[in-house]
């Protein structure tokens, strides 16, 4: 799994180059609990070879880059990413459509980031607990919509190989999972302080607020272990 040894600001402009292009595009924000789910999940590592913008959401993968000989030269968070993006979108008139969350959550985030950003189209919303011939209408609502950009929050690895399986066929040019940024959006939840932020202690704050993730993170120290035997392998 290769990541993009890109800034935000590089990031951006990709991003921008793939809706001037038209054609469907992938990124992904990938953190050290997704590449350790790629590792057990061939289907979600193949996503990951494939897509066209892997950046680093997580300190730990900025690390492991370093660590291992590689350049990932910053931390790029998804919901700072997406947050940018939008920024961007309200300037550009791009048409954005939010899919995910609880019933309810995607509209409120939709109406946040309506007036955060002045300008900013919003080309539908859906909540993320759909299956069977709500999909089909979901599909169907996007292929309608014409979105430049789909900011999909159905979790991991759901997100992407929801993303993978149906970009080609809604040809949408910039296709992004964010995971829990509706949320943060709509007011349902928080992100840390600024000063953790900086310090790089944002999943602290997250394990302190929920104390459930504990054992999501208990496949970090599986990751410095992984980390630490490549760097091994390489040395041989």
């Amino acid at each position: 799994m290769g990541f993009d040894p890109i800034s935000m600001g590089q990031a951006l402009q990709m991003l921008e180059e793939f809706i001037h292009s038209g054609k469907p595009h992938l990124a992904v924000t990938a953190n050290p609990e997704m590449v350790m789910k790629a590792r057990r999940d061939l289907l979600l590592a193949e996503i990951l070879q494939r897509a066209d913008l892997v950046v680093a959401d997580g300190i730990g993968v900025v690390w492991a880059a370093s660590f291992l000989g590689q350049e990932v030269p910053e931390r790029i968070p998804g919901i700072e990413l997406a947050e940018a993006l939008l920024a961007r979108a309200g300037e550009k008139g791009w048409r954005v459509f939010l899919l995910g969350g609880e019933r309810g959550v995607a509209e409120k985030a939709a109406a946040a980031v309506s007036q955060r950003w002045p300008g900013l189209r919003i080309a539908g919303t859906h909540h993320g607990f759909f299956k069977g011939p709500e999909e089909e209408e979901i599909l169907a609502r996007l292929k309608e919509a014409r979105p430049d950009i789909l900011l999909a929050a159905l979790g991991v690895p759901r997100q992407e190989k929801w993303l993978a399986a149906h970009l080609a066929e809604l040809r949408i040019p910039v296709a992004v999972g964010v995971g829990g940024s509706f949320n943060v959006w709509a007011g349902v939840d928080r992100r840390a302080p600024s000063w953790m932020r900086r310090m790089n202690l944002e999943w602290l704050y997250r394990l302190v607020r929920q104390p459930w993730r504990i054992r999501r993170m208990a496949v970090l120290p599986l990751f410095v272990l992984a980390v630490l035997k490549e760097r091994l392998v390489k040395g041989r």
